[in-house]
Formats: C-alpha cells, structure tokens, sequence
C-alpha cells in the first residue's frame, strides 16, 4: 500500500505540472483509480474492487456524483436499443436485416435479441465515501449518487466499490469473440466516474457515440487465464514476471504448469480512460519509435494478415514522427495497437482495431485513431458535445500523414480533401444538415453525423488555411497543443490559437461553420471591359461571409489575383501564390450583397475570371465561380 501511495504522488504531481491551460480561472476534476479485477475467461464475467481518490478542484460544493455503466447500453430495452429502433439509418454493425412477411427488408437491433448469458453489465455493490455507505440508483448506463457528506471545493474524497461485470456479445466497440475472433475487447468496462467541468455534470446516457472523461491516474491489476496476452492502457509493471512478449532481452520468463492465472499490473498515469484487449492467440510484437517511445502490436496468429501487420509497424513508426513533428510530441512512453473492436476506436496510449484489412486499409486506420492521440486523449475535449471537434481534426492531420508517408499509388485515396469536401457538398444537397453543436447523440440520422463530424469538421481545418494561409494553420495546432495538453479546451479554445498566432478575428468562422449551417455561396455576376478598363462585380449568395481570392487570366497566360477582406476579419492573409502579383482591394462588409472594383488591364484580353481556384473554400456552387470568355 505503501509502495502505490507513493506512486500515486509521483505521478499526480507530474500530471498537475503539465496541466497549463492558459484562459484566467480555469480548473478541472482529478480522479486517481486503484481497480484490482478477477476474469472468468469462460463465463465472459468479471469481479474487481475500485478505490477512487476524487479530487473536487471546483467552487461547487458536490452532493452528489455520477458514474457511468456503459456495458449496461447491451440489454434489450436499453436507451441504444431503443435508438437502434427508431434512428433512419442504423449502424449496419448493430442490426440484422431480415424479410418481412409484406416481403420488405427491415432491420431490427442485435442488442433486442440477446440472452441473459450474453448482455453487458456493471453491478456497484457496497460504495462508500470515506468508509460510509451510500445511496444509489442505477439509471440505464447511469448510477447516480447521494454522497453522505458534502464534497466541498478544493477537498477529496475516497469512494470504494466492489463490482461485476459481463463483457457483451461484440455489437459495438466493445464485447467478446469479434467477428474476427478476437476474446476480449474491454472499452468502457468499468464504473468510470462521470465528468463535473464549468457547465457542470456531464452524466450523458451511453447511446453509442462518443465520450467525456476526468482526467487521473490509473493503476489496475488484471488477472485471466495464463494462456492471454494482454494489450493495455498504460506501463506494465511486472513484465519480467508475465513473459508474453513484454519481457526485458535475455530474461527467461519461467511461469508453473500449475498456475491458471496471472496478473497484469498496469499503470497509467495522467490520462483520462482505461482499455485494455486480450486474446490466447495474440502474437505480440514490439518496436522502439521516436523519443524512445514503446509501440506494440498485438494481432491474431491469423496467415492472412501477419504480414501486413509486419508491414505495418515500421509505417507506424514514420507516422509517430510526422504527428510529433507536426503537433508536438507524443507525451507518453508506449502506444500499442491492438485487434479487436469492431473497426477502429481510440482510447488512452492505446487503440483498438478490426485487422482483417488491406495494407493501405491498415496504415489509414492506425493514423487516424493514433492522431487521436493528440486529438481527444491529450486535448481532452467535450467529444460528446464536440464530436466534430476531435474527429474532423483527426481526419484532417490523418490524412495529410497518410500522404506523407505513403507512395500514392499505394492509396486508396488519391484526392482525400476533395472527397472531404464532395462528401459536405453531398450533405448539403440532401438536406437534413444540423449545426456542429448539435449533441453528438441528437442528430437524426447516421449519414448526417458521420459527415458533420468526420468531414465538416475536417473541411473546418483546410478551410481556416484558405482563410489564414497554410503555414498560420499549423503554427495554429501547434500553439494549440502546446496551451491546452492535458486539459479540456473547447472549439473556442483554438479559434483563440489561431488569432494569436495571426493577429486576425475569427468568430464569425466558428459562429457560422459550428452553431448554424448557413452555406458559403460567391458568384460572379457580370464582368464588364471597355477599353483597357475591366470592371467585376460580384455577389454573395449564401449567408456565410469569406475573404475572396480571384483570379484574372489572361489569353497570353498570365494572370494576377485580387484579394477582397472580409471586414469581420479586421486582418489581411498572406498572398498564397506569391510568384503571382496580388493586389489588396478594399475589404467586403457582409451586408451588403454585392461587391463591384476596376483594374487596368493593360491591354490584355481576359480569358477567364475565377473566385477562389484553390477550391478550399467550400463554395455550395462552383458553376458561378468562372466565368470565361
């Protein structure tokens, strides 16, 4: 006890020390959890206690707290159920398709169907704060809490639990035997305490989206069947007594014929999630990336993928270096890549991922969930509430990682930012689009929030380039990542980066790209030369105001660009084509819809006129972005 007290102090110094989230006033909860966990690897069922040290860093005094139960999300009538049944377009991992008697196909949810042997769920039993038992009453995937004594500002407190649990049959992210056959995968496993920020509780129902946690320090023992290897969160602490692959060069790991068990200690500090996979087939391979990071593999003995899991690590390694170099360093000392789940999902210094897939599938899966790294498990944003927040930037910095590392005839997606911007344009033209702010389980169906959050949100980061030029864009997600690692910012948190880094005001971009879904539409209107005398007028059509970059080409090839501000803006961007004379016209006030200048044309015949050749700007109708002559 002694030894883990100690251990705790270390590591909940150091994590306090990385904390500098630079906006006045700003404070967040800490949590540091103690679990020592028993699996029955045959009954899929689970026992474990759970010390959690709860440290309450706000002006509120709690009387109550919350605690989520995700695995009770896999009982029939359960709220992800219910969704299931009522949503337009279902997740086709989560639902079976079948013929009615009318001869229509219908769907109905795989969780409806599950027998009591087979469901998920966590039981609390004898909670206490400080040795004091407590009221409780389980909500769905909610426990909600009566504390016996007031939890006042600034104070901790120490609640205790004895819990079981029964890993579900693999519908989403988490479960047992995948469809690929993987044992175990253990996401949200635990009784996780729920997160209390400025806006107060986060005690969000599981429907099958995304989440928010505290911030802590992590110390779990597991112990299974001697046949599994286990992939983690966090450091293991006795891989010379566990063998499989852990082990330091030269050590012998000799374990007794007799022994059913071993136990997995891991540590993990200052993080704010626990996952861990586990298999009696795994084959476990381990590489050193950059900054003497630790990267595992952990894969089924399956011939038709090891060689692409081969494959992949050294690739791994490259992209590791790209995200450090790009972002900032990966501030941990292991990352392991683990099969399971069921198509890929991050979670703290691990990942889980289905890995029956083509090399090029692969490599693009393990970019995108290990640039969550930075996007969600060390800038801890509100993904419930911000989904597009953590998963647009992924995509974004994922993809130009793919590009950087991988020879282009090796990928499967040649054009990624057009097919990001296709696939918004698509959303458009369908109809249905919410705002970004929408609540990542709010929207009304699939399609709309796989676009909004993945690629709206993407086009939300290629777009501020078109705005405020490439290189300010990145100098803005270093900043970023450099003031808010280890906290919880929020989207304004990074507009604020990015007008330090250049000076200029951007929240009429947020305001309009997140909170509404007004649409970006210039057109031009008439052009008109007499003489050696042009004159261009042009007109916004959609709501959303943007600085204008047009270009005049000329029949003998040559062409200069006008640059039209965008008053709100109070700033100029950089001249993107520098080898191309520029000239700064008088900036465009929004209200007004039309926008007329002249320019000498020196004799030249105009061949054509272009908004914004580029093609950043998601402009819903490029038809009357040209007009040539």
């Amino acid at each position: 006890m002694k030894k883990f007290l100690l251990l705790l102090i270390a590591v909940s110094t150091a994590g306090y020390a990385q904390q500098n989230n630079p906006n006045p006033g700003y404070w967040q909860q800490h949590v540091d959890y103690k679990m020592d966990v028993l699996v029955d690897v045959d009954k899929f069922q689970y026992s474990g206690t759970q010390e959690l040290v709860y440290t309450n860093n706000s002006n509120d005094t709690l009387k109550k707290v919350f605690y989520h139960l995700y695995f009770n999300a896999f009982q029939p009538g359960s709220e992800m159920d219910a969704r299931l049944t009522a949503i337009a377009d279902p997740d086709k991992r989560m639902v079976k398709s079948f013929k009615g008697p009318d001869g229509i196909e219908k769907k109905q949810s795989k969780i409806s169907e599950l027998k009591p042997n087979e469901i998920g769920y966590l039981k609390v039993k004898d909670l206490k704060q400080d040795g004091v038992a407590l009221k409780t009453k389980v909500v769905g995937t909610i426990l909600e809490v009566e504390l016996a004594k007031p939890l006042i500002p600034k104070a901790k407190a120490a609640f205790t639990m004895n819990f079981d649990g029964q890993v579900p049959v693999m519908i989403r992210r988490a479960g047992r035997n995948s469809e690929e056959g993987v044992a175990f995968s253990m996401a949200q496993w635990y009784p996780k305490m729920a997160e209390f920020d400025f806006e107060g509780w986060h005690a969000d129902p599981y429907i099958g989206r995304e989440f928010h946690g505290v911030w802590g320090n992590f110390d779990v023992k597991l112990t299974l069947d001697k046949k599994y290897t286990v992939g983690a969160t966090g450091y293991l602490q006795n891989k010379n007594e566990i063998g499989h692959g852990y082990q330091d060069e030269g050590v012998k790991v000799s374990i007794p014929k007799n022994q059913k068990n071993l136990t997995w200690h891991f540590v993990a500090p200052n993080v704010h999630d626990f996952a861990w996979g586990a298999d009696p087939d795994f084959i476990h391979d381990k590489v050193m990336g950059p900054n003497n990071v630790e990267l595992h593999f952990f894969y089924k003995n399956d011939p038709s993928i090891i060689e692409n899991w081969k494959k992949l690590q050294p690739e791994t390694v490259k992209l590791l270096e790209y995200f450090n170099k790009t972002i900032g360093d990966y501030p941990y000392k292991q990352y392991s890549v683990i099969q399971g789940g069921d198509g890929g999902m991050e979670y703290a210094m691990c990942t889980l991922i289905t890995g029956k897939r083509s090399l090029p599938s692969l490599i693009g899966v393990t970019a995108h969930e290990l640039a969550h790294k930075w996007f969600q498990h060390v800038l801890a944003t509100n993904e419930s509430k911000y989904g597009w927040f953590d998963e647009g930037f992924t995509s974004f910095i994922a993809d130009f990682a793919v590009k950087e590392i991988m020879d282009k005839k090796n990928q499967e997606d040649q054009n990624p930012f057009q097919t990001m911007y296709n696939n918004y344009f698509y959303m458009v033209k369908m109809g249905g689009e919410q705002p970004l702010s929408t609540h990542s389980d709010r929207f009304n169906d699939n399609m709309n929030y796989g676009i909004s959050a993945y690629t709206k949100g993407a086009v939300l980061v290629t777009q501020l380039a078109y705005v405020i030029g490439w290189d300010n864009t990145f100098k803005a997600l270093k900043r970023y990542y450099n003031d808010y690692k280890f906290t919880h910012p929020t989207p304004n948190d990074f507009k604020r980066s990015a007008e330090r880094v250049t000076g200029a005001v951007l929240d009429w971009y947020l305001v309009d790209w997140t909170q509404t879904t007004n649409t970006i539409d210039y057109g031009i209107k008439n052009v008109d030369v007499k003489d050696k005398k042009a004159t261009i007028t042009l007109e916004r059509i959609g709501l959303m105001p943007m600085p204008i970059d047009l270009f005049v080409v000329y029949e003998d090839e040559s062409a200069e660009s006008f640059y039209i501000p965008n008053t709100l803006m109070r700033w100029n961007k950089p001249n993107a084509t520098p080898n191309i004379k520029r000239t700064d016209l008088k900036g465009w006030d929004w209200a007004h819809n039309t926008y007329t200048f002249d320019f000498d044309t020196k004799g030249k015949k105009i061949k054509a006129v272009v908004i914004d050749p580029s093609e950043l700007m998601a402009d819903t109708n490029k038809a009357n972005n040209i007009k040539e002559f």
